[in-house]
């Protein structure tokens, strides 16, 4: 009982005994005994309503306390089905993002080798086009030299017959600048070295002229020695366009594996540094998840902290309210126990039937004040408690989601850094080898591209002399068979004329 109500109490006592002071001797009332048996009736009718009540509402509590645990248990199996459906969506995500970082990396290196193909394909267009024209300029140019080489081959025919047979009667030996332009075998050399622009054409034809101006013997030995200056040319063109059909070989498969190799360096690059960008990125996408996870953990904490502080005041203060409380409540009942005893004897010397009706009334208002402020203690204690409870689970929930997330992302963000570390050890080591295989490449080209004249025009040009070579040794055979027709019908008609 609380000092005011103490008060208030002792003051209605000290009321009553006053109160029978004045009424003593007074006649006893007659309905003094119902009146008090009466308010006791009440009291206990009281009572047990109270007590009715009282477990009415603690059947209510265990039902309301039961359903809460049911529901709890209910949510928490949602949540836990929720986060591990959002983990696997999160998972999915992951390998979704990274799916796509890959294929925007082979996109970007098939775009770029389409670029490189389209430009490569310009090229050799232009390059089919030009040889093209060429070769068409050349057969134009080429058939209109076998017209004229025809028409001088007949001229020849036709008018070298009776010069040929006055030169072979005379006597006269070949040893004339003039002569020479226009025996031709050597002429025909000579318009092939200037044609071809070759060197060692005009070199040979400056042999034979050497060997017909001072080779001695007959017409068939200089013939001989000539037709063999120009086999030995045609086997050593022959031989050098071995060679360098040899080279060109391995100039194309060197070319072509060196590219190959270059490329597929290229686009490995490529790959890696976009596969490096893409970790990289989300590394630090995750680190930056951490840490604001780390932030919200020690949020929680702190809140929790709190939140626990405030707990244990809120029941410190309910302990010791509640019984103070409890114990005043107590007090009333007894009091009210002891009087109601003793009205119930029905002395008749009291006959103040009223004052005991307000002494019992007040104290009856008492206990049910006190009661009711127990109750709303109580409830108001259940109410702190559960929500502190609540709050409580969730935050543990939240906590251990949190953690078990942080140690998710740490370790995926370590296993991507580790990634990254070895893709880009891989990428170095592929930069050395793009780097030695350019190197390789830029030699290559200087040694098989990279000259005045290519492997194509060097090939037409030496198929053009032996040609042309083969073409003088059939003249030099035409003019040796010629020559020695002649000289038998000279000789025939010398001996005649004697």
């Amino acid at each position: 009982m609380s000092t005011a109500e103490g008060a208030r109490l002792t003051a209605l006592v000290q009321d009553k005994q006053e109160s029978d002071d004045d009424d003593a001797g007074a006649p006893a009332a007659a309905a003094f005994s119902n009146q008090s048996g009466g308010v006791v009736d009440v009291l206990n009718d009281l009572l047990e309503k109270a007590q009715t009540q009282l477990d009415t509402a603690r059947t209510k509590e265990e039902t309301d306390v039961q359903n809460f645990e049911m529901l709890s248990q209910s949510l928490k199996d949602e949540v836990k089905f929720a986060n591990k459906e959002m983990d696997e969506a999160k998972k999915s995500k992951s390998e979704s993002q990274e799916t796509k970082a890959t294929a925007e990396g082979d996109l970007t290196v098939t775009q770029k080798d389409l670029d490189e193909d389209l430009e490569t394909l310009g090229g050799l267009h232009h390059d089919c086009m030009t040889k093209a024209n060429d070769f068409e300029a050349e057969t134009k140019s080429r058939a209109e030299e076998l017209k004229a080489l025809a028409t001088a081959k007949k001229i020849i025919k036709e008018e070298v017959s009776g010069a040929a047979a006055s030169f072979l009667q005379d006597g006269l030996s070949i040893s004339t600048e003039a002569d020479l332009v226009n025996f031709e075998a050597v002429r025909f050399v000579r318009d092939l070295a200037k044609k071809q622009h070759s060197t060692a054409l005009s070199q040979l034809a400056s042999r034979m002229v050497s060997t017909i101006r001072f080779a001695s013997g007959n017409k068939a030995d200089i013939f001989g020695k000539i037709k063999g200056l120009i086999t030995d040319m045609v086997e050593k063109l022959e031989a050098d366009a071995e060679k360098d059909a040899t080279q060109k070989a391995w100039c194309d498969k060197e070319l072509a594996e060196t590219n190959h190799k270059k490329d597929t360096k290229t686009a490995e690059i490529a790959k890696l540094s976009a596969k490096i960008d893409s970790d990289s990125s989300k590394s630090k996408q995750l680190k930056s998840q951490v840490a604001e996870l780390q932030a919200q953990l020690g949020e929680l904490t702190r809140s929790q902290a709190e939140m626990d502080k405030v707990r244990a005041e809120e029941k410190a203060l309910y302990e010791a309210n509640s019984a103070e409380m409890e114990q005043g409540l107590s007090g009333i009942k007894l009091a009210l126990k002891v009087l109601n005893e003793y009205y119930a004897k029905g002395d008749a010397a009291h006959s103040g039937g009223g004052s005991s009706t307000g002494i019992i009334g007040l104290l009856e208002v008492c206990e049910s004040d006190f009661s009711k402020e127990l109750a709303e203690m109580n409830e108001s204690e259940q109410t702190s408690q559960s929500t502190y409870d609540k709050e409580t689970k969730e935050n543990e929930i939240a906590k251990t989601l949190k953690d078990q997330d942080v140690k998710y992302k740490t370790k995926n963000a370590a296993s991507l850094d580790k990634n990254v570390a070895e893709l880009t050890s891989d990428r170095a080591g592929t930069e050395e080898e793009l780097s030695a295989a350019t190197q390789y490449l830029k030699q290559l080209e200087a040694q098989c591209i990279a000259k005045a004249e290519t492997y194509g025009e060097r090939k037409a040009r030496r198929e053009a002399e032996i040609a042309g070579l083969k073409q003088a040794q059939e003249v030099l055979e035409n003019e040796m068979a010629f020559i020695q027709k002649g000289t038998r019908t000279l000789r025939g008609a010398h001996k005649h004329m004697a």
